[in-house]
């Protein structure tokens, strides 16, 4: 072990003792929710089971990305049970699941902050692991999902491609960046909220704030209730928002291939002008220059829409709306502290 690494791993240990002296929050767990009421309390007893086994405090954030079914209503219920423990952030609408997590990280009020799904597919039994790599001095402490269980075709390759695609793309070194189980330090969650973009990736933006980041192999399960809300649209869109969110990837690859399909036109018309004046005229080269311009427009038409990507993230960031809209917050007001935005 490194000094460095022997240093972090001081420090981190001292967070945690310095936490359960002063009676503070060591571990703040935020799950964002979107049509879970199937999943819920399945999640609440094994949350809770493992938060309470750990010997820390704790609180536990939930926020309802604007769901339709009774989400809303089971999670008033787990907050009555569990006052001191269990936050609840009510969205005005449907903001997206990055959304959902921003607005928690912007309250959460514990040292380390867990971020996992509702689904369980990743099992809150797995949360001390995370904990554990934490306190070994790690600030950002990534996952990839061990064994997936799910769909081979129609989820797990898709996925492998598309993580594939963000690391070349944007650099990154992370495994696997769909897996939204993860533990960050309170500075970069704090450094994350200080972010006002206006579409973000929660775990890639967190990967280049942190100094000591790691990653670690948890369970993977199929999910036992509920349904998926990710589809392979949601899944380009997400890839889509990466790219220009973090990389200029796109607008360079694209750049230096117009000036190879301008180069190759250019010899293509010298080629054609030639033939033209030793040859003559001919008919035969009509589907040839068809099928030359058929493919220029479509290279024009996908430049179009990647500068279009681009000016659309651009528009949404001058214009200044929230990014989301909060309706109701419930918690205990008799123990409020800051969020990492102070």
């Amino acid at each position: 072990m490194t000094e460095k690494s022997v240093s972090k791993t001081i420090e981190n240990t001292s967070i945690v003792e310095s936490a359960q002296a002063n009676n503070d929050v060591y571990v703040s767990v935020v799950i964002p929710v979107y049509n879970e009421e199937d999943c819920l309390e399945s999640l609440y007893q094994r949350l809770i089971k493992v938060m309470d086994g750990l010997g820390k405090t704790y609180e536990i954030l939930f926020t309802n990305d604007g769901s339709k079914d009774r989400t809303s209503e089971i999670l008033r219920e787990l907050y009555n049970r569990r006052p001191k423990q269990i936050r609840v952030i009510e969205f005005n609408g449907n903001f997206g699941q990055h959304m959902a997590i921003m607005a928690a990280f912007e309250r959460v009020r514990g040292q380390v902050i867990v971020n996992m799904d509702a689904d369980m597919q990743n099992p809150p039994e797995e949360i001390p692991k995370l904990l554990m790599a934490f306190e070994q001095g790690h600030d950002y402490v990534g996952s990839y999902r061990d064994g997936r269980d799910d769909s081979y075709f129609l989820r797990t390759v898709p996925s492998k491609f598309m993580n594939w695609l963000r690391s070349k793309a944007t650099g990154t070194k992370i495994s696997d960046q769909g897996c939204m189980f993860r533990a960050y330090s309170r500075r970069i969650v704090g450094l994350i909220t200080q972010s006002y973009e206006s579409s973000t990736f929660v775990t890639v933006l967190g990967y280049t704030f942190a100094m000591n980041p790691t990653e670690i192999p948890v369970v993977h399960q199929a999910r036992l209730e509920g349904e998926s809300k990710y589809d392979i649209y949601r899944l380009v869109r997400v890839t889509f928002d990466l790219f220009t969110g973090f990389s200029m990837a796109p607008l360079h690859i694209f750049t230096v291939f117009g000036f190879f399909v301008s180069a190759m036109s250019g010899l293509l018309v010298a080629y054609l002008l030639g033939r033209r004046l030793i040859i003559g005229p001919e008919a035969e080269g009509l589907v040839t220059l068809f099928s030359v311009l058929f493919f220029m427009v479509s290279v024009a038409i996908t430049g179009i829409g990647i500068v279009g990507e681009y000016v659309g993230r651009i528009y949404q960031v001058v214009r200044r709306r929230p990014r989301f809209l909060i309706k109701e917050i419930i918690e205990d007001q008799s123990d409020i502290r800051k969020g990492p935005q102070s």
